[in-house]
């Protein structure tokens, strides 16, 4: 024969309260143990909403880590398909990234990606150890005010810290400049050997290391983005035959421009600009040329070697070898 097990209604209320739910109700009725009704009510309460809560934490987390990722991919580039894909089939060649191009987009690339995470986790983290702080029963109220006080604090005393770290966000986001590029940051300049958010390593051409903290860099000179240009200035006696001189110039440039040496350097046939300055102690003929970027100060070497040679072959006489150039300082006697 079957036991009955005879339940008692104010057993029931002292187990499950007057708002009894599912879970009390339905261990009451199976077992009539007023200890298990309550474990169950428990266990279905506060662990399984903190279970919940840090479940969906983590999966948020594996969400947005991934959507990080796919995002510096596509600033680097690796992750170009369909209509964009199209587009760089249909790219001159010359327009496309080189490879330090590439090297400098995937350098901002993983230094936005390790920040993003790091800021998405740190967040999602903090608003999951908040919530499980409320359901253990914490008074959220004096921790929030003196994490607060304690963040107030801190930013006062790290301003410029953080002034760097937005400064560095800011530069890498609009790509500024990169690893391997030659650039001017007012108080230094050379090519710079490391970027990250704090500080610029950049080297000198006398082989000086310089550490350029972001939030001090008021302006920026680069000189590696997308194309470059070699400016050269011939210097001829002032009594020289300038078109001739001209006629030199222009020919030691074509020489340059169809040199096999200096096709991948020179995008554009260099071009004779003209007289620049005309004095009692030179004339001065500016040439410049479209270069690919960085490679301006090699094409400028090449220039200035094929003019030499032509107005020596040409018998172009040069200016004094002392005299007082516009804007320097007195030869001395």
């Amino acid at each position: 024969m079957l036991a009955l097990v005879v339940l008692d209604p104010a057993k029931r209320i002292e187990a499950c309260g007057t708002n009894a739910g599912n879970v009390c109700r339905f261990l009451y009725d199976k077992t009539g143990s007023v200890g298990a009704a309550k474990a169950g009510e428990w266990v279905v309460g506060a662990p399984l909403r903190i279970l919940c809560v840090l479940v969906g934490a983590w999966l948020l987390n594996r969400v947005m880590r991934r959507t990080v990722r796919r995002f510096a991919a596509r600033i680097e580039g690796s992750a170009a398909s369909g209509r964009l894909a199209r587009v760089r089939d249909h790219t001159p060649a010359i327009l496309l990234n080189t490879g330090q191009t590439d090297l400098r987009a995937a350098n901002r690339a993983q230094t936005l990606a390790v920040v993003l995470r790091s800021i998405g986790s740190g967040v999602i983290w903090t608003f999951a150890a908040i919530y499980v702080l409320g359901e253990l029963g914490l008074a959220l109220g004096p921790l929030l005010a003196g994490a607060g006080v304690a963040g107030v604090a801190l930013g006062f005393g790290a301003q410029s810290l953080v002034k760097d770290f937005l400064s560095g966000i800011f530069m890498l986001i609009e790509d500024q400049y990169g690893v391997g590029d030659i650039v001017d940051l007012g108080s230094a300049s050379g090519v710079v050997e490391a970027v990250t958010l704090r500080v610029t390593r950049l080297r000198d051409q006398n082989g000086t290391v310089w550490h350029v903290p972001n939030g001090q860099i008021l302006r920026v000179g680069n000189r590696s983005q997308q194309w470059a240009r070699a400016v050269i200035d011939v210097e001829v006696a002032p009594t020289a035959d300038l078109d001739r001189a001209a006629e030199v110039v222009r020919e030691a440039a074509d020489k340059v421009w169809d040199s096999e040496e200096m096709r991948a350097d020179v995008l554009d046939r260099p071009e004779l600009l003209g007289l620049e300055y005309l004095g009692p102690d030179a004339a001065t003929l500016r040439i410049q040329g479209k270069t690919r970027p960085g490679s301006q100060f090699t094409v400028g070497r090449a220039l200035r070697s094929a003019v030499a040679e032509g107005l020596d072959a040409a018998g172009i006489e040069r200016p004094p070898a002392l005299f007082t150039r516009p804007g320097s300082a007195p030869a001395p006697k």
